[in-house]
C-alpha cells in the first residue's frame, strides 16, 4: 500500500512541539533512537503523563540538532529568526529595547505592557525568550514566570527579569523561582546583549 503523503510536513514555523517521530524524521534517525536520546536527557523533552509518548519542544529539537551538526532545514522558520517578548510597563524602556534588538537583525519582536498581555502573548507569539521587568503594576514578573513554568509546552522558553529595585540579596530567590537570568536596571545593552545571547544560544 502506498504511504499516503502528509500535508503538514515538513513542519512549519508554528509547530512548537513535536512527536519522537517527527524528531525522527527531522534528525534522519529511528523512532527508538530519538526515544534513548530523550529518555537519557541528550535530548530535552518530557513524556506525557499516563502516557508513553514523549514530546520534544521546539528549541530543545533546534539547540540539539546544531550541537550535532545536523541540518535544520525550515526548522527555525524564516531566516532563522528567535523570538523575544518585551515586557515592561514603561513605554520609553519598552520602546528602547525593541530598537535595540530589532537593528541586530536576529529576533522577530513583540511586547507587552502588563502581566495580562505577557501570559496572552507567550501563548500566541510563542518566544524563545521572555525579557521581563519585575514590577509590572498589576502583578510581578515572578508570578508571570511561575505561570508560564505551568504550561509544558513552554519548557524551553528562557527568561530574564529585569528590576531597579531589587536588592542583592533578593536576587538569589528570585532565581530560584523559576527564572534564567536576572539584569539589573538603568540597563547596561551591551551586558544584556550578552545574556540574552548566552541564554538562547547564539555564543
Amino acid at each position: 500500500m502506498a504511504r499516503r503523503a502528509n500535508s503538514n510536513w515538513p513542519p512549519g514555523p508554528d509547530r512548537e512541539v513535536f512527536t519522537t517521530g517527527e524528531a525522527a524524521r527531522l534528525c534522519n534517525v529511528t523512532i527508538r533512537t530519538v526515544i534513548r536520546w530523550v529518555d537519557a536527557g541528550t535530548l530535552k523533552g518530557y513524556r506525557i503523563p499516563g502516557s508513553r509518548d514523549r514530546r520534544i519542544p521546539r528549541a530543545n529539537l533546534i539547540a540539539f540538532m546544531r550541537a550535532h551538526d545536523l541540518p535544520l532545514g525550515s526548522l527555525e522558520g524564516p531566516h532563522g529568526k528567535r523570538r523575544i517578548l518585551i515586557v515592561d510597563d514603561e513605554a520609553s524602556v519598552i520602546e528602547l529595547l525593541r530598537g535595540f534588538f530589532l537593528q541586530l537583525g536576529l529576533f522577530d519582536i513583540e511586547t507587552a505592557i502588563n502581566g495580562y498581555e505577557a501570559g496572552t502573548k507567550t501563548i500566541t507569539f510563542r518566544p524563545d525568550l521572555l525579557l521581563i521587568d519585575y514590577n509590572l503594576g498589576d502583578i510581578t514578573g515572578l508570578e508571570v514566570a511561575r505561570t508560564v513554568r505551568q504550561n509544558r509546552d513552554l519548557a524551553s522558553l528562557k527568561i530574564l527579569c529585569m528590576s531597579g529595585y531589587l536588592l542583592d540579596d533578593q536576587v538569589g530567590d528570585v532565581l530560584a523561582q523559576g527564572i534564567d537570568d536576572f539584569i539589573k536596571k538603568p540597563l547596561d545593552l551591551n551586558d544584556l546583549q550578552a545574556r540574552v545571547f548566552r541564554l538562547l544560544g547564539l555564543v
